[in-house]
């Protein structure tokens, strides 16, 4: 039996696995909302302690660099540390991977029905994968094709400098020089990421924020709503705040296409891209990760598929278990 797990500063999701004939097959779930707990081996041991299950190792993917088996969480006040929640959960084989490298093992586990297509590419693409998701923040990673099978593995790249593509982006940059130590893709590419490009557009009178919007705002997830206004086409702001996201989330998914030369594919993951599934399905953005001047015929050869399975980490980190010694 598996422990596994997918930790984001959202939410942590737990389950069992059951994988006595060679394949992780689910047993229990259970989700927790990762701040309200002081770290994983709390959750964990809360999780083992109810479910009253048997296991021998555990694999958590979790959000942030994972190093020499500990990391210090970019979007929660944790340290978490393998040999630490071993020793809390009585079992000697505990493993952490970065939470997209989690999302990699789990790509060999979905099927045509769990994906819906950008773009279709080159007929018969082989070769490297790469995979971004937004969430609470930016994660990518890749999975290298030695020839014979895909080799995940994890990068920091949501990270990298954010790079404005015009006057208005850099005027985007600007506005958050001031605002932010650092500027990375994270900070415009991430679920408050798109609270901050909104902002921007009505700070510098883009837009015009009526009453109604400033009240929702206020309450609850104020990410989630300008999303929903601009889906429902409630208010133009919100609208051209949605469009930039979705753009930026183009340009970056290219431009990590690019850096791990994806020709197998891409795929765009994380909690975000199934909510707002038309949105990526205009052309926004696909114009924006094919835009790279003289290699755009290499972009517009990889597929590109959005993960609609939101398991798709947690079965990612079974298999990588499972294949622990």
């Amino acid at each position: 039996m598996i422990l596994a797990g997918d930790i984001g500063g959202t939410s942590t999701r737990l389950a069992f696995f059951d994988a006595s004939e060679g394949r992780p097959r689910p047993v229990i779930e259970k989700n927790y909302p990762s701040r309200k707990y002081t770290g994983l081996d709390e959750i964990a041991a809360a999780f083992v302690a109810e479910q009253q299950v048997k296991f021998d190792r555990a694999c958590f993917g979790i959000a942030g660099p994972v190093q020499q088996g500990r990391v210090v969480t970019p979007n929660l006040p944790w340290v978490v540390d393998a040999q630490q929640l071993g020793r809390g959960l009585g079992v000697s084989r505990v493993k952490l991977i970065n939470d997209l490298e989690a999302n990699a093992y789990g790509i060999a586990a979905l099927t045509p029905g769990d994906l819906v297509t950008l773009n279709h590419g080159a007929p018969g693409a082989q070769g490297n994968l790469a995979v971004i998701s937004v969430g609470t923040g930016l994660g990518e990673a890749g999975l290298f094709w030695n020839g014979k099978s895909h080799l995940p593995f994890a990068c920091e790249g949501g990270h990298a400098d954010f790079a404005p593509r015009n006057h208005l982006e850099a005027d985007l940059l600007l506005h958050l020089v001031g605002r932010f130590e650092h500027v990375s893709f994270e900070r415009v590419l991430s679920g408050p990421g798109l609270r901050v490009i909104y902002e921007f557009l009505r700070d510098t009178k883009r837009g015009e924020e009526p009453a109604w919007l400033a009240e929702e705002l206020s309450q609850g997830d104020s990410s989630a709503a300008i999303s929903q206004a601009a889906l429902e086409g409630r208010s133009e702001l919100c609208t051209q705040a949605l469009d930039l996201f979705v753009s930026f989330y183009g340009a970056e998914a290219g431009n990590l296409a690019l850096k791990t030369m994806a020709t197998g594919g891409v795929y765009v993951g994380g909690g975000v891209a199934p909510r707002i599934l038309n949105r990526l399905q205009s052309p926004l953005f696909m114009a924006a990760f094919t835009a790279k001047g003289r290699m755009r015929p290499l972009l517009e050869a990889m597929p590109v598929h959005v993960i609609m399975k939101d398991t798709t980490a947690l079965f990612g980190a079974a298999r990588c278990a499972l294949l622990m010694d």
